[in-house]
């Protein structure tokens, strides 16, 4: 089994911790009260504990923290009193307490670096075990701040510099470079072929530059770091992920899914039909699973019934690259052999304590063979839509394959 993604431990650490000293809210918005599941319901509750940027084109809202890496916390289509698409641990914000292992902010996309696990991780120190309590994510990626070296009212730019060495005992230079630009209308128009004026959407595309900033070439041998993009998105029992896959031999592309990073999947979750995962995302049972590169397509997501919301995840992954970093928790005969995509559901451990609920969207970019001073980019864009569901009907089967009555259906 692989053991990977471990966040879900660290319900027993956060618990209950007491709060810290409070920021000064400033945001004159934040006046009026806000129903709890609403975007200015979360903005409230940010703006009181850290520094919040937001992205604005009339009700499309996307909010970002410098202090959590340039992370985009939540956004929302329907202005201030819309729906809150990110999952946000409200008790680990206000609390101000830092957490020894990993601090689960939450939010809709996060940048990290992979691998997690095995013989080039940057999660374990050389010699130590491959158990929970030897596990750290760097400090870099998870309680250190970004700079922000550009904003307008549509697009902020961030950078960090930092060292890191690897289980194998590998040094690595690097520089991140993040930008998030909020798309306008016309652009989502022209991406997604659909009419503006039907829908409501909050849409925005996030460039990612991992660089090789040291003396040393970066090599296969000593271990290759990526680019691992992770979301956490507000969850509901009607909520299902559609993957498309491609088509092919699996002796040649892999398996269609593989399902068995915490144990097999049930049936009655994880559906494959016609070269299409689905996979019942309500945040209530644990599971997680991936998506071989070679089978791997443009465009991912999610439909939620109840709320009437489709999802799009687009990713810009490199045509025919097969080698992506592997986080297996484990000395690994194939570091290079893991997933290009991965979806993951919460759900209770086994003492029925529960960090979220939420569930996940997840991409990483090819393993990064750099030379000194070359970089590698990891492209994706988020796009959130609700309104007319004939409108969103065309574009579910134009960019996954499948209709709404389909989604609705496998579950």
């Amino acid at each position: 089994m692989k053991l990977t993604f471990p966040v879900l431990m660290l319900i027993c650490l956060i618990g209950c911790a007491p709060k810290g000293k409070k920021k000064e809210n400033t945001n004159a918005t934040m006046e009026k009260e806000f129903k709890k599941g609403t975007y200015g319901y979360d903005l409230d509750v940010m703006s009181k504990h850290v520094d919040v940027v937001e992205l604005t084109d009339g009700n499309a809202r996307v909010a970002l923290v410098p202090a959590y890496q340039g992370r985009v916390m939540t956004s929302s289509a329907e202005g201030a009193e819309g729906f809150s698409f990110g999952w946000i641990n409200h008790d680990l914000i206000k609390s101000g307490e830092v957490q020894e292992h990993m601090n689960a902010f939450g939010g809709e996309e996060r940048l990290w670096l992979g691998p997690e696990g095995g013989q080039f991780s940057i999660y374990f120190k050389k010699g130590s075990k491959f158990e929970f309590s030897d596990w750290f994510v760097p400090k870099e990626i998870d309680t250190e701040g970004f700079d922000i070296i550009a904003k307008t009212d549509k697009s902020v730019s961030f950078v960090k510099t930092f060292k890191l060495e690897n289980y194998s005992g590998t040094k690595f230079d690097i520089k991140i470079n993040r930008a998030v630009n909020l798309l306008d209308k016309n652009v989502l128009a022209e991406k997604l072929s659909c009419d503006m004026e039907k829908v409501q959407a909050v849409a925005y595309e996030s460039v990612n530059t991992l660089t090789n900033v040291g003396d040393n070439n970066w090599t296969k041998e000593n271990g290759l770091l990526s680019i691992w993009m992770l979301g956490m998105l507000t969850p509901s029992p009607g909520v299902t992920v559609v993957i498309p896959v491609k088509e092919g031999d699996e002796a040649k592309l892999g398996p269609q899914v593989n399902d068995d990073y915490f144990g097999k999947i049930s049936a009655d979750r994880l559906k494959v039909e016609d070269n299409t995962v689905f996979f019942k995302c309500d945040g209530k049972s644990r599971g997680k699973l991936g998506i071989p590169p070679l089978r791997a397509k443009r465009f991912l997501g999610s439909y939620d019934e109840l709320n009437n919301i489709l999802t799009l995840l687009e990713c810009e992954l490199p045509e025919g690259e097969s080698d992506y970093v592997n986080s297996a928790w484990e000395l690994q005969d194939n570091p290079y052999g893991g997933d290009a995509i991965n979806s993951y559901n919460d759900g209770p451990l086994e003492d029925g304590s529960q960090m979220g609920p939420f569930y996940e969207l997840e991409s990483s970019s090819p393993a990064a063979k750099l030379a000194a001073g070359e970089k590698i980019d990891h492209v994706q864009r988020t796009y959130h839509l609700t309104g007319d569901k004939a409108e969103l009907d065309a574009i579910a089967k134009a960019k996954l394959g499948v209709s709404l009555d389909q989604i609705i259906s496998m579950f």
